[in-house]
């Protein structure tokens, strides 16, 4: 057996590194600024411990243009670099100076907030220019170094006279990538990168407006000065604690991640965990809609207040996208580029983590204000729901404060649903029958009609209702949903008294006959019932089972599709106590009773949205007919 080492040509490696490290060119500021950050974060930590004896300050990160020379200049006032170090970190792909100082100092730099993980970021920089210069002066007061690489391995090391402590990045901006070298463009990139950098960034200057002073005219003009222009908050309000901060402070964050929404969130929640693993963050509750989609992609992941990406799927579960706010962890396990989520058990444990701690305060919300929770409930309902239906942990903390309106706006817990209806609404084998309805407006009769009967009638809108109830009737035990306008709820729904038909049965014979001459056997079922003489003659249904399994199919019921393929098919139940109905079976001539019957049918139909089109207008027609 033959043994050896992988020989890794720098000749090749390197021209890999410019391409194709990471996926969008621009991101070679957010490392570059990054590396910036690391290295006066690590001075920030020596002066902290009393090794390096210099005066800290108030340090800035400055980015400057020269558009003249095709130059960009990142320029810090950290830790510096001296002519050794600048070999040992740079000369050497994939060797961290960030790694290597958190080793270091592992007991007291661990709250540090260096960035830097894979000793990589600086090569970013070859991406959009042709040549690199670094001119860098330690801590130490070593004297400054200049190195110089045009994107081929081979590099200058000389002296330089800078003066001062830090490090100047200068990029010769390639032909292919001028972009970079527009103020607009710049600008934009520091805001979506580095907007919550810990370390103060200057780009360019900014007129201020002082006060007048003392005894100036109103006519005089105020005086005014240059300062600099800072485009970063270096301590957002996910660095602080809940305790240091105002409900003011948190809607004026929501604010400076939204400047362009005009509405304030509902509530917002504080994530705050140092172990098992270290989570801040702060996710807010918009007043969302009932699209589920349009909504998404609002929550912004960071990494040591470095902006990573707007899509943390996986790391917050799917339910809660909808929401709003920052995320931030050095523990989220990124690939080298920082891009995009690495498989790793850790996201896990952070899913759930968020799962519990937004069902804890949606729970505290209910507990404290349950009036101020139930005005929400609409703008908020979608979120609950749909995490009942894709997290089983989150349903179980769910039941303590998921609410179930009704067409009455009352709110009941589930708990309190089932002590409502226990009484009155139950089935042929005793089980508890919730009957809802998904749209006031258009099964308003059949509201009417089951209020008449002291029948208390929820109101589900979402538009994952029916997988939500399925859910329901599998996890709680004895009992059924049934929406109002489904399988007739006389049927459904045990009575103490039975109505007596005034058919007899010979007359519903006959009747049935007439009826299914007319009526289409293809889309409706007939079915003769005794019902109260003042409820409609006929009325649709649809089967409960049917409908809502075609439901789940058109929302993604994966599974589901063979329904979607099936007829749609439909209940007409023909109140046999209705005075029409006796004027139907009473009628002569078969012309007659036949326009009766369709004129009915389509009344009913009407009512259920199920007449369109030539069937319409044909309705419209025999109307005007029969009226004159």
């Amino acid at each position: 057996m033959a043994t050896g080492s992988i020989n890794v040509s720098v000749e090749n490696i390197f021209p890999l590194i410019k391409k194709f490290l990471y996926s969008d060119h621009e991101i070679f500021l957010r490392e570059l600024i990054s590396n910036a950050t690391d290295a006066t974060l690590k001075l920030k930590h020596l002066t902290n411990i009393g090794e390096a004896k210099v005066e800290y300050g108030d340090p800035k990160i400055e980015v400057k243009i020269d558009k003249d020379n095709n130059k960009l200049h990142i320029i810090d006032q950290g830790i510096g670099m001296t002519a050794e170090e600048v070999e040992k970190y740079i000369n050497q792909v994939a060797f961290s100076g960030a790694e290597e100082f958190l080793e270091k100092y592992k007991d007291s730099a661990k709250d540090s907030g260096i960035i830097g993980h894979f000793g990589l970021g600086f090569y970013s920089a070859f991406m959009v220019a042709d040549k690199v210069e670094i001119i860098t002066k330690s801590y130490t007061d070593a004297p400054a170094a200049h190195w110089t690489c045009d994107g081929s391995p081979t590099y200058t090391i000389e002296a330089h006279d800078k003066a001062e402590r830090g490090t100047e990045i200068i990029l010769h901006i390639g032909e292919d990538d001028t972009e970079f070298l527009e103020e607009s463009r710049i600008s934009e990139l520091l805001v979506k990168y580095n907007k919550f950098m810990p370390v103060s960034i200057k780009f360019g200057t900014k007129t201020e407006t002082l006060p007048k002073p003392e005894g100036a005219k109103e006519e005089d003009p105020a005086p005014t000065q240059e300062v600099d222009n800072i485009i970063n908050n270096p301590s957002p309000a996910w660095t602080k604690q809940p305790s240091d901060l105002k409900d003011e402070d948190y809607k004026g964050f929501y604010r400076e991640l939204y400047p362009m929404q005009f509405e304030e969130p509902l509530f917002n929640i504080h994530l705050n965990v140092d172990y098992p693993f270290n989570l801040t963050g702060i996710l807010y509750f918009p007043k969302l809609g009932q699209d589920m989609n349009i909504q998404k992609d609002r929550i912004q992941l960071y990494q040591n207040q470095v902006f990573v990406t707007d899509n943390v799927e996986g790391i917050v579960p799917e339910f809660l996208t909808m929401l709003r706010g920052v995320i931030d962890s050095p523990d989220i396990p990124l690939n080298v580029s920082r891009s995009y989520l690495q498989a790793d058990g850790a996201v896990k444990k952070i899913s759930s983590y968020i799962t519990r701690k937004v069902a804890d305060k949606l729970n505290s919300l209910f507990k404290n204000d349950r009036e101020d929770f139930e005005k929400k409930w609409n703008d908020i309902k979608v979120v609950i729901e749909y995490g009942m239906l894709s997290e089983d942990k989150f349903f179980e903390k769910a039941d303590k404060f998921a609410l179930y309106p009704t067409v009455d706006d009352t709110f009941f817990t589930f708990e309190e649903l089932q002590e409502k209806i226990k009484e009155n609404q139950t089935d042929k084998d005793n089980k508890l029958v919730v009957l809802y309805a998904s749209n006031k407006d258009e099964q308003h009769a059949y509201i009417s009609a089951a209020k008449d009967k002291g029948y208390e009638v929820l109101l589900l809108d979402s538009p994952i209702v029916s997988h939500l109830i399925q859910k329901l009737e599998t996890s709680k035990e004895n009992i059924t949903f049934a929406r109002v306008d489904g399988d007739h709820i006389d049927n459904l729904i045990k009575k103490d008294e039975e109505t007596i038909s005034k058919l007899s049965d010979e007359e519903k014979d006959a009747l049935k006959v007439d009826l299914e001459k007319v009526i289409p056997a293809d889309k409706y079922t007939v079915q003769l019932e005794a019902m109260d003489s003042n409820a409609s003659p006929f009325m649709i249904t649809q089967p409960e089972f049917m409908r809502r399994m075609k439901e789940m199919q058109q929302t993604g019921g994966g599974g589901m599709n063979m329904f979607g393929n099936m007829p749609e098919m439909f209940n007409l139940i023909v109140n046999t106590n209705h005075e029409l109905i006796g004027q139907i079976k009473d009628t002569k001539t078969d012309k007659k009773k036949e326009r009766l019957i369709k004129q009915s049918l389509d009344l009913a139909r009407l009512s259920q949205n199920l007449l369109k089109g030539e069937e319409l207008t044909e309705f419209i027609k025999r109307s005007f007919e029969m009226i004159k």
